[in-house]
């Protein structure tokens, strides 16, 4: 049944027409190959998926970011959502880069599955979780696998568990990574503490900045 639904979703996002599907079921070399084909290099953005607090601050960083690079040699790749870092997906294309999106197939399955109208390119790799490590080991699921490989530089802005296990698999393998501190959305992570009888956050900065602010 969810692979049906995940079928449906896919023939949703084809029939909108807003976004090149390279595939939806791919394995994580598929995806790398595609990057590969196109000949640039690939800034990957990790951060939230939910809203920033200073979402402006965060375009800023974006903005001083890829000044950096130039669209004719580079691609800017994030995780096809259209909320939290998403946001940027619109700005990225207004300064001519090329915009990618790497996400699992079980987004598909939602009926709100939060895909951005301004990824051009979207590869969905064939996953049972939406990214991290695999349960109950420290292997990446083929999300998170694919997120890293077909990325050259990345760049962290905030970010959560998800992200994290990235950019450390990222720092593993020798990719350069740049980290800069961004809180979440304050009434978004004290919702969610109420509704999961969790304490009252004290930082909003999430769990990336654990590891890379220090």
């Amino acid at each position: 049944m969810s692979t049906l639904r995940q079928l449906i979703g896919y023939f949703k996002l084809q029939w909108r027409g807003k976004n090149h599907i390279v595939g939806w079921r791919m394995k994580p070399d598929e995806a790398v190959a595609f990057f590969k084909r196109q000949g640039k290099t690939v800034v990957t953005f990790f951060g939230y998926s939910i809203n920033y607090h200073d979402e402006e601050g965060m375009f800023k960083i974006v903005r001083d970011a890829l000044s950096q690079y130039s669209p004719e040699t580079t691609l800017v790749n994030i995780g096809a959502t259209m909320g939290g870092l998403g946001a940027v997906y619109p700005l990225a294309k207004s300064m001519g880069f090329m915009t990618t999106g790497i996400r699992s197939t079980k987004v598909l399955a939602r009926l709100d599955n939060n895909i951005s109208d301004a990824v051009e390119h979207i590869c969905f790799i064939q996953d049972k979780q939406s990214g991290g490590k695999l349960s109950g080991s420290n292997e990446l699921s083929p999300t998170s696998q694919a997120m890293v490989a077909c990325s050259d530089i990345l760049i962290a802005i905030g970010g959560n568990d998800i992200a994290r296990d990235e950019l450390l698999e990222g720092k593993k393998q020798g990719k350069p990574i740049q980290y800069f501190p961004a809180e979440m959305n304050h009434e978004w992570a004290i919702s969610r503490a109420e509704r999961l009888g969790l304490p009252v956050p004290r930082s909003f900065l999430g769990s990336v900045h654990e590891v890379f602010g220090k």
